[in-house]
């Protein structure tokens, strides 16, 4: 059983990112796929090996024995992986992806295709075919229609087929000899509650490759000129895999459980959307000149939200539905042994103040590009900016989703100003009553007069994490773009310059806030988009030569592939949380933008 062996845990960023914007699977070098979840990205994982351990199933296709250096890459411009290997004998390259735009063909909605081909000499190769469904890593009832591989489950089933006589049996390593100009193709096909659809591996081979086109053609639209362009791209690709295309949702990660620290408690289950998160995408994705996607998300959001209005949910489902209680896989070992590995996430029940302010700057934004809010948008956004109004006294758990205590977070209260201050703006091009302008903009008043009286400390000069707070917190970094005040005033140079001294955890890299400080045991890594938006906060507050050189610097910890986690370890520079990161992303895309502005500013 190829199953019954351990091994040590595969680095976070080693994994590469396939996907088809309805589930996603993370691929290691090796060639082995330790996660993919079926139907969709919260659906029961059916290769969980990442934190179920080697009885959660894997896939793997790749060489046989030891292989040399390793080469991974994405082909320019697509979402499909090649991994290239060194042997004794020659050559070996695994070309894989996942078939995004299925509508208008016969084939099923989750279709991935993977291809061995050889170079220079026959290469030995093998294949590890061990699905497991769910919590108790279910085997499968296994049946075969000739040369295809069923493997069913009450409800749902994976087949796999290849162009090769060699009969996988689930659960043990299957050898194969690649040979040049005969390449391997194997074909994994998913149904949920319907028809299996078979498809062949030539078939399928050209609809990946039809698929890249596509992806091409998307990607020929961004600016050619923004900087580190190729990292913007591939960020904006992978947001656009995180995209739950029949709902327009944005799933934060596709993986629950990554530890935010190797060996701790600290894990959490991302598999949902976040209207904040959904909003900065709006912000990264109409910047990068894509209108479609940044209207898909407002539509999801309005639809996602119809029935909690004027109450904003802190995440959501994928449909627009209230996450299942939080729960623990006792029996899961978790990466790296860092339990439990959690399902369902608790915060969803929280009172969070700020989110109000992400989603009314995203409809100003799409107003402002030219986009006219439906009346149906425009019903929604007031309603939130009432219910701003009205509750932005009460102490909330803040964006980072504290377990502890509610406080008066100096974000949050800022994000609260900019919900309000954003409707007193779209009011202007929206039938409203004067009475409800009117409150709106006395209560944005009152709550500038309140953060500047009780969030700010005269004698550092900075704004404080909380009223009354001696310490500072990274998403203050968001203060120069929401127009509060001047970007240059002394105040908020005096802030990053106390975000970047006081949360520093070694170049380029940023706590979210000072570690220890957050009711939970243990300890976590440098938070990742606290640093892209460090880099914003710099060019927009006239210190673009910094933000540069800032930039360079985190452009340059990406994965291998390009990819980005949630946090990293400030010492080793590994990889840490869910990954990857919708939201790391985000900010690496607005960085760039935020250079590009600046720099146009300065010409």
């Amino acid at each position: 059983m190829s199953g019954s062996r351990t091994r040590e845990p595969v680095p976070i960023e080693d994994y590469a990112l396939l996907g088809d914007t309805r589930t996603a699977a993370l691929v290691d070098s090796d060639g082995s796929i330790d996660w993919l979840c079926i139907p969709r990205f919260e659906g029961q994982p059916v290769f969980g090996r990442l934190v179920g351990g080697e009885a959660a199933g894997h896939f793997k296709l790749g060489p046989a024995g030891p292989a040399g250096p390793v080469t991974r890459r994405y082909r320019p411009s697509t979402n499909t992986l090649e991994t290239t290997w060194e042997t004794r004998s020659g050559r070996l390259t695994l070309t894989e992806g996942m078939v995004a735009e299925v509508s208008g063909e016969l084939l099923p909605s989750t279709l991935l295709v993977r291809r061995l081909s050889a170079e220079g000499g026959p290469v030995a190769a093998v294949i590890e075919f061990d699905p497991r469904l769910g919590d108790r890593h279910r085997r499968p009832r296994v049946r075969r229609r000739g040369a295809l591989l069923v493997c069913t489950w009450p409800a749902l089933a994976v087949a796999l087929t290849m162009d090769s006589p060699a009969q996988v049996e689930p659960g043990l390593a299957q050898p194969l000899t690649i040979t040049p100009g005969h390449p391997l193709t194997c074909v994994l096909t998913v149904a949920d509650r319907e028809p299996l659809v078979h498809v062949d591996p030539v078939t399928a081979w050209n609809a990946l490759e039809r698929d890249e086109l596509r992806w091409q053609d998307w990607c020929a639209e961004i600016d050619p000129d923004l900087p580190h362009r190729d990292a913007v791209v591939r960020s904006l690709l992978t947001l656009r895999l995180l995209t739950y295309s029949p709902s327009g949702a944005p799933v934060a990660a596709p993986t629950t459980s990554l530890p935010e620290s190797l060996g701790g408690g600290r894990n959490w289950d991302y598999r949902y959307s976040w209207p904040r998160d959904a909003s900065i995408g709006v912000a990264a994705f109409l910047g990068a000149g894509k209108q479609a996607e940044a209207r898909a998300f407002m539509a999801w959001l309005l639809s996602a939200t119809r029935l909690d209005r004027p109450r904003l949910p802190v995440l959501l489902t994928l449909h627009g539905k209230h996450p299942r209680s939080e729960r623990e896989l006792t029996a899961w070992p978790g990466y790296a042994a860092s339990t439990p590995v959690r399902v369902g996430n608790a915060a969803s029940a929280q009172h969070q103040l700020d989110g109000y302010g992400w989603v009314l700057d995203a409809a100003w934004l799409l107003s402002r590009s030219g986009h006219r809010l439906y009346s149906e948008t425009w019903r929604a956004m007031a309603g939130f900016a009432d219910r701003v109004a009205e509750h932005w006294r009460e102490p909330d758990a803040g964006i980072w989703e504290i377990r502890a205590d509610s406080a008066h977070h100096v974000h949050s209260k800022m994000m609260a100003w900019l919900a309000l201050d954003r409707a007193v703006r779209l009011a202007e091009h929206h039938r409203t009553a004067g009475s409800r302008r009117r409150r709106w903009s006395q209560e944005r008043d009152a709550l500038r007069e309140d953060i500047t009286r009780h969030g700010f400390d005269p004698e550092r000069g900075t704004y404080t994490r909380s009223y009354g707070s001696a310490e500072v917190d990274a998403a203050l970094l968001v203060l120069p773009q929401l127009g509060f005040e001047a970007p240059e005033s002394a105040r908020v140079q005096g802030t990053l310059d106390a975000v970047a001294r006081e949360l520093d955890a070694g170049r380029p890299l940023l706590f979210r806030y000072p570690p220890g400080h957050d009711g939970l045991d243990g300890s976590e890594g440098a938070f990742l988009p606290c640093s892209f938006w460090m880099v914003q906060a710099l060019a927009r507050s006239g210190r673009l030569p910094e933000a540069q050189v800032l930039l360079d610097e985190l452009v340059a910890l990406a994965s291998p592939v390009g990819l980005y986690a949630e946090e990293m370890d400030p010492r080793t520079r590994r990889h840490l949380g869910n990954y990857p990161q919708a939201l790391t992303h985000s900010g690496l895309i607005q960085a760039a933008l935020a250079l590009r502005d600046a720099a146009a500013t300065e010409r």
